[in-house]
């Protein structure tokens, strides 16, 4: 396999676990601590990850509780909630947070239906953007002289059938999280 596909599947399988992971922080009706992966907590004048300053837990299928290793931080932590806006108001006791996490009326199932449309969108954008650059990097060669004019197609049409089969991928998946969200 020539360098250029290998670097190009690559990029490809790793664009798709990002989308994976992308997956998991929407909010789908249960309690699950990646819904605060993306959250951010102004630590000293450093913005850190959530996880770093507090122990985060499901005590049950409908909330998450965050105790800060901190005390002092709880509001520092409330407001990168907030400002994260995943949707859910979190409550503070004075010792930890609480985010109750509210059923999904038909409504917002719906809109986080089209939420993973549009991930699933962004993510295709990002394979075509990778096949992109790999295609400009076999024409090089081709004009560097370092892959003849037959090599130089047969790579650009491999490079097309991983592309594809990546975006096949990507579709599946998102049809699976659509079908989960709407049947939930």
């Amino acid at each position: 396999m020539h360098a250029i596909l290998m670097g190009c599947d690559k990029e490809m399988k790793l664009r798709v676990q990002g989308f994976e992971k992308d997956l998991t922080r929407l909010r789908t009706g249960r309690a699950s601590v990646s819904l605060l992966d993306g959250v951010r907590v102004d630590y000293y004048g450093t913005l850190t990850p959530l996880n770093q300053v507090a122990a985060l837990s499901t005590p049950d299928a409908r909330t998450i509780v965050v105790a800060p290793f901190e005390k002092k931080l709880i509001t520092a932590i409330e407001r990168g909630i907030q400002m994260a806006d995943i949707g859910i108001q979190p409550t503070n006791d004075g010792n930890v947070i609480r985010l109750p996490i509210p059923p999904l009326n038909e409504e917002r199932r719906k809109e986080l239906a089209k939420n993973v449309r549009k991930c699933g969108e962004e993510a295709k954008v990002g394979l075509r953007k990778i096949r992109q650059d790999a295609n400009a990097d076999v024409k090089k060669a081709e004009k560097d002289k370092a892959l003849n004019e037959d090599e130089s197609k047969k790579l650009l049409k491999e490079v097309q059938r991983v592309t594809d089969e990546y975006t096949k991928l990507l579709d599946d998946k998102v049809a699976k999280k659509e079908q989960e969200v709407l049947s939930m």
